[in-house]
């Protein structure tokens, strides 16, 4: 396909006001984009419009689980800008406190398939009409979580496999009307959804640095993300892996994931760790929980 300059385009982002939403949103305002700021808080949403500034923003409060707000959030980006090119469909969650399957807190684990997985569905199907007329791109935020083993994070890990595999689709299906879709892969980011994993939960912080050793374990700022999701859109780009020594893995991962699975499995520390963690959760999985946003 040919490339898809931003400027004067329209972007609807959910997650707007987290690492790399508000990243992403900042990014594509600098390059000339309209841009849709869409989260769960209109104070937030409305402050990072204030400090974007210009008339090329719009701030909206919506729940992606809400399938009527996110239909008149599009209406309404609709009346605002005369269309809608983009969507970058990015909210998501993560349990907190992490815990195994047998003790998470039921509730939580369907809030996150809720809203990482169907909130991803809801987004496009209410902005996909504007899409195709738009002949635009559709840009939906997976994880490296996707390809790799999810222990103590499994609601999340389902729901980015399942979101690769949405996004993959989406493409082959949008090829048809001259529209696009890709896929974003990000791997550790410094944003609070990542927060268990460097240091507020000292097990799942060891459990980090044991499983993704080296590089693999080390966060990057949103910055890069943003960066590269905006190119990622231009170039109208099926994958998005940030940072890109993650690529390796995923092409491989057909080879690699055996072998992972079985470290996760059977490395002594791994196990003495998932027990604390069981220990410090509960059976009932009703310790204290609240969204972390990405």
């Amino acid at each position: 396909m040919l490339t898809y300059p931003i400027a004067g385009k329209t972007v609807f982002i959910t997650g707007a006001t987290g690492g790399i939403g508000a990243a992403t949103a900042r990014t594509l305002h600098s390059r000339g984009a309209n841009v849709v700021l869409a989260d769960r808080g209109i104070d937030a949403t409305s402050a990072l419009a204030r400090d974007l500034g210009g008339d090329r923003t719009l701030a909206l409060s919506v729940d992606v689980t809400d399938s009527a707000a996110l239909a008149d959030a599009v209406d309404r980006t609709v009346d605002r800008f005369g269309g809608l090119d983009v969507v970058f469909a990015n909210a998501g969650i993560a349990a907190d406190p992490p815990a195994t399957i047998a003790t998470i807190d039921p509730a939580m684990f369907e809030r996150v398939v809720e809203v990482d997985l169907l909130g991803v569905w809801r987004t496009v199907r209410a902005a996909l009409p504007h899409v195709i007329a738009a002949r635009g791109h559709v840009l939906v935020t997976a994880s490296v979580y996707a390809y790799f083993n999810g222990m103590t994070n499994a609601p999340y890990a389902m729901s980015k496999a399942g979101v690769e595999q949405f996004g993959r689709a989406l493409r082959a299906e949008l090829g048809i009307h001259g529209a696009s879709a890709g896929v974003l892969y990000p791997g550790w980011v410094h944003t609070p959804i990542a927060g268990a994993a460097f240091g507020s939960n000292d097990i799942t912080t060891r459990m980090r640095e044991i499983a993704f050793p080296s590089l693999l374990g080390k966060a990057i700022a949103p910055t890069p993300v943003a960066d590269a999701v905006v190119r990622g859109i231009e170039n109208r780009s099926a994958r998005v892996m940030v940072p890109r020594r993650w690529v390796p893995f995923s092409a491989l991962r057909g080879v690699l994931n055996p072998v992972t699975d079985l470290i996760a499995e059977r490395h002594p520390e791994l196990r003495r760790l998932l027990r604390r963690l069981e220990e410090s959760v509960g059976p009932t999985g009703k310790s204290p929980q609240t969204d972390s946003p990405r």
